[in-house]
């Protein structure tokens, strides 16, 4: 075996285990449907990134998936996509809504240490995916 086999089997093991930390944080807060189960996969020191440039702490978004599960509450989840390279996970879902819109998700975690250390999420409704496809163009054009 050569030092690169090596590097490259270290780097699938450590894959796998990212992305079992993001598949396990998935399944806790779908299957309980409570972030208690979440909690202990998140650092201390965890970011949740949002596209319009805030970002809230941990406390602040475990209390906000909280808040939203009930109204979620019996949500479907097919994932398309699971990948991992390095300490990011990428995950792609769609997520059918009850009473609601489908939405296509896709989440970027960074894994440090075995924990969660930082999310970054896009959410899109799939019945408006088109009218994104052009989104450089002016508005009623």
């Amino acid at each position: 075996m050569t030092d690169k086999d090596m590097t490259d089997k270290d780097m699938t093991d450590k894959d796998m285990t990212n992305k079992d930390t993001v598949q396990r944080a998935l399944s806790e807060l779908i299957t309980t449907g409570s972030t208690d189960g979440l909690r202990p996969l998140l650092s201390d020191g965890f970011v949740h990134h949002r596209p319009d440039a805030t970002s809230s702490t941990k406390t602040e978004w475990l209390a906000a998936v909280q808040a939203a599960l009930t109204p979620l509450a019996g949500m479907q989840v097919e994932i398309r996509h699971l990948l991992a390279d390095g300490d990011h996970v990428v995950l792609h879902t769609r997520r059918r809504l009850p009473d609601g819109p489908e939405i296509a998700v896709v989440d970027i975690w960074r894994v440090d240490d075995g924990l969660i250390a930082e999310a970054w999420e896009i959410i899109e409704p799939v019945a408006q995916a088109a009218a994104n496809l052009t989104w450089w163009e002016p508005a009623g054009v």
